[in-house]
């Protein structure tokens, strides 16, 4: 998939009152937007046309927009976040949606979009404390159809299934060891991120692009190999909600 476009959302003042399983402090609001506007940058440099909606102080992990709709070639799906506090997030992301694709909603369940990788016609998704078999189930209702297949991923480390599994080009994923071994993944070569630095394992693929957290020096290493351009960008204060790189913005 070629991404032209982004939807993203300026973190709110009230954003270390979010979710976490983190316990590495609450995040500086304001070194949370300087980051915020760094990555907003990366996205604007390498050409895609960047939505930056304004920020929502009602849901502190507004900002993690990501997990509000999974946006494929043919439509946008609206997701039901698992996290009651987050419910309604949705109802902004919509309208801004739909000026680019037709809508479908989830009949059923709760799903995030942070447990949903796609990789051309094949979705990996994650069944995790936010995304219910109910809720897969009435995502597959909706993407079969349209001849997609969708593999399911028992999540077992970190929030959400992209938090350690990331699709990072040329037929390759960025994964832990544990997920490695999940015969899905077979068809893909694998770079394995050490326990150390699990945290790399969310690094986003933009048009054989990687945007990559920095100080993940032997994760780096591995992505070299890919020969692919790599920009760095800090991540401290997104990583203190549970976040990540390919949290914070809604491409396609």
């Amino acid at each position: 998939m070629h991404y032209t476009h982004a939807i993203l959302r300026i973190p709110a003042s009230t954003c270390g009152d979010g979710l976490t399983t983190a316990v590495l402090g609450k995040p500086d609001a304001q070194l949370t937007r300087l980051q915020f506007n760094a990555y907003v940058s990366v996205l604007s440099d390498l050409g895609l046309t960047v939505t930056v909606l304004p920020a929502s102080p009602a849901f502190p992990d507004g900002h993690f927009v990501e997990d509000t709709a999974v946006v494929m070639p043919e439509l946008a799906i609206i997701t039901n976040p698992g996290a009651p506090s987050r419910a309604g997030e949705t109802a902004s992301m919509e309208p801004e949606l739909a000026r680019f694709k037709s809508i479908a909603h989830l009949s059923s369940g709760h799903m995030d979009g942070g447990d949903v990788l796609m990789i051309d016609k094949r979705f990996f998704v994650g069944l995790s404390n936010r995304t219910d078999l109910a809720g897969i189930a009435a995502f597959k209702a909706l993407v079969e159809p349209l001849g997609y297949q969708v593999d399911v991923i028992e999540v077992n480390g970190g929030l959400h299934l992209k938090s350690l599994v990331n699709y990072v080009g040329r037929n390759t994923l960025l994964l832990d060891k544990n997920s490695a071994r999940h015969r899905a993944f077979a068809d893909y070569e694998h770079l394995i991120v050490s326990q150390e630095e699990e945290y790399a394992g969310n690094t986003l693929w933009i048009n054989d692009t990687l945007i990559t957290p920095e100080g993940y020096g032997h994760t780096l290493q591995q992505l070299q190999q890919l020969g692919l351009n790599i920009i760095t960008t800090p991540p401290s204060e997104i990583k203190k909600m549970d976040g990540g790189l390919t949290c914070l913005s809604l491409r396609f």
